[in-house]
C-alpha cells in the first residue's frame, strides 16, 4: 500500500448497525475508504465483516481524524499495523 493511499484511508466507529447487522458491529472500528461520490450521498464505504467494501449510511459512524492513530500516540509502525488488521486478507 502506498503512502498516498494509506493517508486517504480513515478509522470509522461503527455506533449503528441497524439494517444490518450481520455486516457491521456496534463499536468496532472499521476501514474507511475514500468515496467522493458516496460522501455526497451521504454514505461511507467501508470495509465490512465479509472482507469486502460496501456502501453504508454516514449516521452509522463517526469517522475519526486522519491522523487519530497519531493523536493516541500510537507509533508509527504499530499505526501501520492497526490499519494492516482492518485491511482484507
Amino acid at each position: 500500500m502506498s503512502k498516498r493511499n494509506e493517508q486517504k484511508k480513515r478509522l470509522a466507529l461503527c455506533i449503528d448497525n441497524a439494517g444490518c447487522p450481520v455486516s457491521l458491529e456496534v463499536n468496532k472500528l472499521y476501514l474507511a475508504l475514500p468515496d467522493e461520490a458516496a460522501e455526497r450521498a451521504g454514505m461511507v464505504r467501508v470495509i465490512d465483516e465479509s472482507g469486502e467494501d460496501y456502501l453504508f449510511p454516514a449516521d452509522c459512524f463517526v469517522l475519526l481524524p486522519q491522523d487519530a492513530l497519531s493523536l493516541l500516540r500510537v507509533p508509527a509502525y504499530a499505526r501501520r499495523k492497526v490499519l494492516k488488521a482492518l485491511e482484507p486478507a
